[in-house]
């Protein structure tokens, strides 16, 4: 199993006498970023993967720039949890590639649970992937396949 964790881009600041949390969307920065790291992942993916994302509207839009079907799950919302995420992904016996579009800390706390065993916060930045792949059962360990953000995106081909 691979599984992609792809942190929403930059989004507009929380200002709660405006709108809710769920509302927030891109700025035209997280708007480039989502864009240069979708097209570049797109390319990357198989063609057949699931991708899943949160419902909040900034991880949404960042889904919608890979141009690619993928669901909603309430179980990556930011009320989550490490546990959750997983099981909707079915980490780590589900035989596809998924893509899990979601918040901090709950994915770097993911990354962590796979490797150390212990939701910790480790930091994965705006718009970019912490893509972990396991073999399989002959060989179990999960390894880091990858871990890129959109400044380099644009530079590998």
């Amino acid at each position: 199993m691979e599984l992609i964790l792809w942190r929403h881009a930059e989004a507009e600041p929380h200002v709660p006498d405006r709108q809710g949390d769920q509302l927030r969307e891109l700025t035209a920065k997280g708007a480039r970023h989502a864009s240069r790291v979708g097209a570049w992942l797109d390319r990357q993916l198989p063609a057949h993967c699931r991708i899943l994302s949160s419902p909040a509207a900034r991880c949404v839009q960042t889904a919608e720039s890979l141009g690619r079907k993928f669901t909603t799950v309430e179980a990556l919302n930011t009320d989550s949890t490490p546990q959750r995420i997983l099981e909707a992904a079915g980490w780590p016996d589900n035989k596809h590639t998924v893509v899990v579009v979601g918040h901090q800390p709950l994915l770097g706390q993911v990354a962590s649970l796979i490797f150390a065993g212990t939701a910790q916060d480790w930091k994965i930045r705006k718009a970019s992937v912490f893509w972990i792949a396991r073999k399989g059962e002959d060989d179990p360990a999960p390894f880091v396949r990858l871990a890129v953000g959109p400044d380099i995106v644009g530079k590998l081909r």
